[in-house]
């Protein structure tokens, strides 16, 4: 029933060249299956009109090949209202093709969600893929987790990576690791390199960094950015510089400021300033304040640039960094010129603890988790520092059993403040035991978190 390629193979043979008089004589006999053919033939020739008139003979005459080629034919050219007739009249033969396409134009154009739900049901049942995913999609938003896994494994096991990815995302929002490892593992072996990389995060958060490069290094063969970051920070663990530079400019590439950043600092490691004026200065166009501050301190320590460098301190300080306002401050000093108000109180010091693998992959989980289907995403920077400094601050306590009395009495935070922030740490490191936090949550508990670091003399 394909017209032009965009369908699956036809029912009936595919005509030939020179095949019109014989076609065109069975047509105007009255063969379906001759009309539906010389349509076919017309439409390869780009005569749209003859195309159209001989679908029509065959569709009346109860070809449903022609009614569904119909109804891709007014989808393009006609009118919404006939596409979506012909398609209803093919659908209702139990084409599972024609049912896909009406319940997309009845969602899309429509937008009739029950009617598209019953055409998708029907189109699913009757084994198209495309429908069971859309179905799954559509459960989601209703928030029919059951129905959604239900379509969406129909839709895996018929080959389809995007759900099988999504399986894995329901599963660890529900705290069900061994489905999640399934089909994240699944989708990894089908191709899918988002899945390969989430099983390497949750692999970093169960602490197996070996087991984690495996998977990393698979979605890195697909071009995944994130990954070839995370391998960058690996080979910068172990020591090896020229590895890490060059997965780190491999994510930079694709425009992750955080990796042109990490790529600055490795190659003025590496002696190459040249190259770290190049990333600096790259992730500080692009709004990444410790970047701009980094850059301004290259273009002064090493190419004596200080009108640069003063750009660069006044834009990251702007922005909140403290080190950049210290600075900028310093220089106006040094150079006889009247102190800016705004540099008089400067912002405090960002956090700049490096988390605990597991930890930081937990944040990232979680953000992409948020984030799924147009979700709000949490910020993974405010996640991890959430989560680092629950992990600092209770270091130096041995037995765990009244943490929230401790923290209390060390500084004197109500008892509320930390138990909430010690309940939105819990639902990062152990999905599913309560809702993932809204970021107004993120919001508060990490003004709690903040607070506590600053009462307990903790950096």
């Amino acid at each position: 029933m394909s017209w032009q390629g965009e369908v699956a193979a036809p029912a009936v043979p595919a005509p030939r060249v020179g095949d019109e008089l014989e076609l065109l004589a069975a047509a105007q006999a009255g063969d379906p299956k001759a009309a539906h053919r010389l349509g076919k033939l017309y439409a390869q020739h780009g005569d749209r009109a003859a195309a159209k008139h001989w679908w029509e003979r065959a569709a009346a005459g109860g070809n449903v090949d022609s009614a569904f080629n119909l109804g891709i034919w007014h989808e393009k050219h006609g009118s919404l209202e006939d596409a979506v007739a012909w398609y209803e009249t093919a659908a209702t033969t139990g084409d599972a093709e024609a049912a896909a396409n009406l319940a997309t134009l009845l969602l899309e154009q429509r937008g009739d969600v029950r009617t598209a739900r019953r055409w998708y049901e029907s189109a699913a049942r009757a084994g198209s893929r495309i429908a069971a995913r859309r179905l799954a999609l559509l459960c989601e938003d209703a928030d029919e987790l059951a129905a959604a896994r239900e379509w969406h494994r129909q839709a895996a096991g018929d080959g389809d990576m995007a759900s099988a990815h999504d399986l894995g995302f329901l599963a660890y929002a529900a705290g069900d690791d061994e489905e999640t490892v399934r089909w994240w593992e699944y989708a990894a072996r089908g191709g899918h390199a988002e899945s390969a990389y989430c099983m390497g995060l949750l692999l970093d958060a169960g602490r197996d960094p070996e087991g984690a490069e495996v998977y990393y290094r698979l979605a890195a063969r697909s071009e995944h950015p994130g990954a070839a970051s995370r391998l960058g920070g690996i080979a910068l663990s172990r020591g090896d510089l020229r590895t890490a530079r060059a997965w780190f400019e491999r994510a930079a590439n694709a425009g992750r400021v955080e990796d042109q950043r990490m790529a600055g600092f490795v190659c003025v490691e590496l002696g190459d300033c040249g190259a770290a004026s190049h990333w600096f200065g790259r992730a500080a166009v692009g709004g990444d304040a410790e970047s701009a501050f980094n850059y301004g301190l290259l273009l002064i320590a090493e190419f004596d640039d200080l009108a640069g460098g003063r750009h660069w301190f006044r834009q990251a300080a702007r922005a909140g960094h403290h080190g950049a306002a210290v600075e900028l401050g310093g220089l106006l000093s040094v150079a006889g010129e009247p102190s800016e108000a705004w540099l008089s109180d400067p912002p405090p010091p960002s956090w700049a603890r490096p988390a605990e693998p597991e930890l930081a992959a937990r944040a990232e989980l979680a953000a992409a988790a948020t984030g799924r289907r147009g979700g709000i995403s949490l910020d993974v920077a405010e996640l991890t520092e959430v989560l680092g400094t629950w992990d600092l601050v209770t270091r130096p306590l041995h037995d765990h059993s009244d943490v929230i009395g401790w923290l209390m009495r060390r500084s004197g935070l109500h008892a509320s403040a930390i138990e909430h922030l010690a309940s939105v740490r819990g639902t990062l490191l152990r999905p599913g035991s309560a809702p993932w936090p809204s970021p107004g949550e993120i919001q508060h508990v990490l003004a709690t978190a903040r607070d506590l670091r600053r009462r307990l003399g903790v950096r």
